[in-house]
C-alpha cells in the first residue's frame, strides 16, 4: 500500500510484484512493505505502513506554525512550507506540562517521554486508505487531561486497530495551561478580535482546518469528519459545537465523560473582564509588568508552580471570537453546529459521590441498615444522578437540534487484580473504544474482547452514518422521552436512567437546585 496523490498505481504493481517475488523465492511470506509518501499543503510528508501493509501511520505533521516568541498567546498560524520529503515516522513534541503520574492513570494513559516542548502544534494520522480516492471517514479525536497535560501521541490513542474497521484516525496536539487559556488586557488590545484567551480551542480548529484542506490525499473525506474527547477532551468538543468557527468542520461528535446539563464547559465560567484581572494578576506573580516579559520568559519559567502564592487557572471563556456566548444561550437559540451527539461517562467515573440532600426522602429511596450499605446506596445515587444529568443535557439540546443523541454508561472495569476497587475509572474506556487493549498488560478476558468489539464498532458505525448501530450489535437506540441509557459492559443493553420515577423525580429535583454562590 503506498499512497500518492499521482500515479499511485505505480507503486501499488511494484509492492504487488515484490511480494510475488519474495514468495516464489520462499524466503519470506512477510508482505514486503514500501514507505508511504503523501502531499500536504504544505510538502511531502513519509510514514510508515504496518507489518500487514493494512495502515499506514504519518506522525508528527506540523498543522500551525510553532506558538513561540511572539507567536506566543497568539491564534494559531499557518504552518510553513518545506522542501524535499519531511519524516513522519515519529511523534512530534508533547505540549510542555508538567509530569505527574498517579492512579489509577498507568503509563498507557500518560505521555511516556520527555519529548515536551512549546513547540508542540503537531498532527498524527492512521489510514488504511489504498487511494487517494477511498474517501473515508474520519475519527478526529482530542486527548483530556484537564487542559494541562495529555498528548495524542499516548500509546492507548493509538489509531491503527480503528483505521483497521474503516476509518482514519487522527490525533492531535495543543497549546496546555496558561500558555494556552492566558486572557490579559494587553492580548485583548492587540488582538485583531479584540479578544485573548482559548488559544486551545483555536489550536484545534486550525487541526481541524488542517484536515478540511489535506486529509483527502490521505484518502479522507473532509465531509464526514467526527470529532471526539475524552474528559477535557470532551470539553473541547462541546466548546467547539458552540464555535462560529468551527462550522462545518465536522459533522459528529461524541463525549466522553464530558457532557452534562449542570456544570460543564460554559456553565460557571467567569466573566471576560474577571478573566483578564486574573490575567494581570498572573503576570505581577511571575514578575512582569507586561505581555513583552512575559513573553520573554522561558516556557519552563511561565508553567511553573509557585506553591506560596495561590494558584491561578485558566479555562474556556466567552470571549466574542471563538465563543460568542455561554452553551445554553447558543443552544436554546439554535445557534450550535447541529451533528448528531454521542454522550456518557464510566460507572466509577471522576466525581463519583452524591452531593445531594440525604433528606428522609433520600433515605426512603436509597435504604441502608449499614455503614456499608449506605455507602453502596450512595454510590447507586451518584451514578443514577450522573446519568440523569447527561441525559438532561440530551434533553435540553433536542429542543433546537434536529440530529439524534445517544448516551452511553459504560461499566466494564479493566481486569486489576492490584486494584479493584478503581473499577470502570475515569477515562478507562478508552482503550476499548481504540480497541487497543493489547497496550496493557492485564489478565484480559473474552469479557474485556466483546466488549472491545461492540464498543469500537459503535463509534466506527457512528463515525460512518452518524449512528451507532449496526448489523450483529445490541441496539442502542435514540434520546427519547423514555429515559433509557445504553450500558455497554459486560452486560449490553438500555437500562433505566433511575430505578423508578421516584427516584427520577427526586434526583432531578436535588440537581436543578441553584448552588449557593459560596459553594461554587
Amino acid at each position: 500500500m503506498k499512497l500518492i496523490q499521482k500515479h499511485s498505481i505505480i507503486p501499488l504493481v511494484i509492492a504487488v510484484a515484490m511480494i510475488f517475488l519474495v514468495s516464489c523465492r520462499g524466503s519470506s511470506t512477510k508482505q514486503q512493505i514500501i514507505d508511504p509518501v503523501v502531499k500536504t499543503q504544505s510538502g511531502l510528508v513519509k510514514g510508515l505502513i504496518n507489518e500487514t501493509g493494512t495502515v499506514a501511520v504519518f506522525k508528527g505533521i506540523p498543522y500551525a506554525a510553532p506558538p513561540v516568541g511572539d507567536l506566543r498567546w497568539k491564534e494559531p498560524q499557518p504552518p510553513a512550507s518545506w522542501k524535499g520529503i519531511r519524516d513522519a515516522t515519529k511523534f512530534g513534541a508533547s505540549a510542555i506540562q508538567p509530569k505527574n503520574w498517579r492512579l489509577p492513570w498507568t503509563k498507557e494513559f500518560m505521555v511516556q517521554d520527555d519529548n515536551f516542548s512549546e513547540d508542540c502544534l503537531f498532527l498524527n494520522v492512521w489510514t488504511p486508505a489504498k487511494t487517494a480516492q477511498d474517501k473515508l471517514p474520519i475519527l478526529f479525536f482530542i486527548h483530556g487531561g484537564g487542559m494541562t497535560e495529555g498528548s495524542g501521541s499516548i500509546v492507548s490513542y493509538d489509531g491503527e486497530e480503528l483505521a483497521k474497521k474503516g476509518i482514519i484516525v487522527v490525533t492531535i496536539n495543543y497549546r496546555l495551561g496558561v500558555l494556552g487559556l492566558l486572557v490579559h488586557p494587553e492580548l485583548t488590545a492587540e488582538s485583531p478580535h479584540k479578544s485573548s484567551g482559548n488559544y486551545s480551542y483555536l489550536d484545534q480548529v486550525a487541526a481541524l482546518n488542517w484536515v478540511k484542506n489535506n486529509i483527502a490525499a490521505f484518502g479522507g473525506d473532509p465531509s464526514r469528519v467526527a470529532i471526539s474527547g475524552q474528559s477535557a477532551g470532551a470539553g473541547s468538543v462541546r466548546a467547539l459545537l458552540i464555535s462560529p468557527l468551527a462550522k462545518g468542520l465536522f459533522q459528529g461528535a461524541i463525549t466522553e465523560s464530558g457532557s452534562s446539563f449542570v456544570g460543564g464547559p460554559g456553565g460557571g465560567q467567569i466573566s471576560f473582564a474577571d478573566a483578564e484581572k486574573r490575567g494581570v494578576e498572573f503576570a505581577r506573580n511571575k514578575g512582569a509588568s507586561s505581555i513583552a516579559e512575559l513573553r520573554a520568559m522561558s516556557a519552563k519559567d511561565i508553567i511553573a508552580i509557585d506553591t506560596t502564592k495561590p494558584a491561578i487557572r485558566f479555562g474556556g471563556i466567552v470571549d466574542g471570537y471563538f465563543q460568542t456566548a455561554d452553551i445554553k444561550t447558543i443552544y436554546s437559540e439554535g445557534k450550535q453546529n447541529d451533528v448528531p451527539l454521542i454522550t456518557g461517562l464510566n460507572s466509577e467515573d471522576m466525581n463519583m459521590t452524591y452531593r445531594g440532600e440525604k433528606n428522609k426522602v433520600f433515605e426512603t429511596l436509597y435504604p441502608s441498615k449499614t455503614p456499608e450499605e449506605a455507602k453502596a446506596a450512595e454510590k447507586v445515587a451518584a451514578q443514577e444522578t450522573n446519568r440523569l444529568n447527561a441525559y438532561l443535557w440530551l434533553e435540553f439540546r433536542a429542543k433546537t437540534s434536529k440530529t439524534s443523541g445517544y448516551e452511553y454508561f459504560f461499566t466494564r472495569g479493566i481486569p486489576w487484580p492490584e486494584h479493584p476497587e478503581f473499577g470502570a475509572f475515569h477515562t478507562g474506556e478508552i482503550p476499548y473504544v481504540f480497541h487497543n487493549l493489547k497496550v496493557l498488560d492485564r489478565p484480559f478476558t473474552a469479557i474485556d474482547t466483546m466488549v472491545t468489539n461492540v464498543m469500537s464498532s459503535y463509534w466506527v458505525n457512528f463515525v460512518k452514518t452518524g449512528n451507532p448501530n449496526g448489523a450483529g450489535l445490541p441496539e442502542w437506540k435514540a434520546y427519547s422521552e423514555i429515559k433509557e441509557v445504553m450500558e455497554i459492559g459486560e452486560k449490553m443493553g438500555m437500562i433505566p436512567i433511575a430505578a423508578s420515577q421516584e427516584r427520577y423525580d427526586f434526583l432531578k429535583e436535588q440537581l436543578l437546585k441553584p448552588v449557593p454562590m459560596s459553594a461554587k
